[in-house]
C-alpha cells in the first residue's frame, strides 16, 4: 500500500474564491488559501515558510501577485 504524503492541488473558483496570505502577528507565521465570498470561509492551501513557497503557491494556482489580498 502505498501513501501520499502531498496534497494535489485544487481548482480554485476565480469568480467566488479570493486569493489571501494570511500572516499571525505574534508568531510570524504565513498562510495561503483561499477565501469564499459566497460561505465567508477560508481554506489554508499551503504553509508559507519562505518567498521562494509564497512564489511556488503563485505559480501553480495562476495568480499575480499583487491578487493576493494580505491579512494580518
Amino acid at each position: 500500500m502505498i501513501f501520499s504524503f502531498f496534497r494535489k492541488e485544487r481548482d480554485f473558483d476565480r469568480e467566488n474564491e479570493i486569493p489571501v496570505l494570511r500572516s499571525s502577528i505574534c508568531t510570524g507565521e504565513r498562510v495561503a488559501g483561499f477565501f469564499n465570498k459566497k460561505t465567508q470561509k477560508f481554506t489554508e492551501e499551503r504553509l508559507i515558510k519562505t518567498n521562494a513557497d509564497f512564489d511556488d503557491f503563485l505559480r501553480t494556482y495562476k495568480i499575480k501577485n499583487e491578487d493576493v489580498k494580505r491579512e494580518w
